[in-house]
C-alpha cells in the first residue's frame, strides 16, 4: 500500500517579529525546523534581526513577510494593532492568523488591562480580517525564556482560542514544537479578553517575585 505523503510543515510569518516575543518565537520555531520569516515596517531592520537569529530565519517587510506564509502570528504593540492589520488585510485573506497581542496599560501602580470595544484584541482582529481565520494564543509566554536557548523546558501551557476546530488543532501542534510547552483549548474567540487581561497579573507576579511565570492547567 502506498502511504500518503506527510504534509509539509506550515511556513510561519511573524508580524512585528523584531520585538522580543517575535524574536523568541522565531528562533524556537526555526530551531524546530520550520520555515520562519519575521516582518517589520522597516525591511532592513527585519533582515538585520533575522541575520542575528540565524537558523534560516528570513527578514522582510511585513507585507513581503506574510505573502508566502501559511500561518501568520501578530506580535505588534497594541497601539499599532489596527493600523497593521488594515494594511495587511488583502495579503492575509485565506490565511490562519494567530493574534498574541495584549492590550495593556501601565502606570505607577503597575500593569492593567485596557478596555477594547470589540471585546479583545483577537476579536478586533477578526473584525478587521473577515476573510482570515483568526485565533488567539501565546499571550503568557516569556520572551526572555524563549530567547534563552539553554532553557530546554519552557514549562508552561498556552491557551489557544478560536472558532475553527481545524485552526485550533494547527495552533496546538505549533505550540507542541516548542520545548516543554503544551497547547490547551481555551474556548471560543469571544473568551479572549480574560486571557489577554491575565497577562497584567503575570507581569505583576514577575516583577514582585523576579521570575518568568507562566501558567499550567491541571488535571489534563
Amino acid at each position: 500500500m502506498t502511504r500518503a505523503p506527510t504534509p509539509a510543515p506550515p511556513a510561519i510569518a511573524i508580524v512585528g517579529g523584531t520585538g522580543p516575543q517575535g524574536r523568541g518565537l522565531s528562533l524556537r520555531w526555526a530551531i524546530a525546523g520550520l520555515a520562519v520569516s519575521i516582518g517589520s515596517r522597516d525591511a532592513g531592520r527585519a533582515e538585520t534581526v533575522a541575520n542575528e537569529l540565524g537558523h534560516g530565519v528570513r527578514g522582510a517587510s511585513n507585507a513581503d513577510c506574510v505573502a508566502n506564509a501559511d500561518v501568520v502570528v501578530i506580535t505588534v504593540p497594541w497601539e499599532g494593532h489596527d493600523e497593521t492589520l488594515r494594511d495587511l488585510e488583502p495579503r492575509l485573506r485565506g490565511k490562519l492568523v494567530i493574534d498574541s497581542v495584549n492590550p495593556l496599560g501601565f502606570d505607577k501602580q503597575g500593569p492593567y488591562a485596557l478596555n477594547v470595544e470589540a471585546g479583545s484584541a483577537a476579536q478586533r482582529a477578526a473584525e478587521l480580517l473577515p476573510d482570515s481565520t483568526v485565533t488567539a494564543a501565546f499571550h503568557h509566554v516569556s520572551a526572555l525564556s524563549l530567547a534563552d536557548v539553554t532553557t530546554q523546558d519552557l514549562d508552561l501551557d498556552v491557551l489557544v482560542l478560536g472558532d475553527s476546530r481545524d485552526a485550533i488543532e494547527t495552533v496546538i501542534s505549533l505550540v507542541g514544537l516548542l520545548p516543554g510547552m503544551r497547547g490547551v483549548y481555551g474556548g471560543r474567540l469571544r473568551n479572549a479578553h480574560q486571557v489577554e487581561a491575565l497577562t497584567a497579573n503575570l507581569i505583576a507576579i514577575n516583577r514582585r517575585y523576579k521570575t518568568h511565570a507562566g501558567i499550567r492547567v491541571t488535571s489534563l
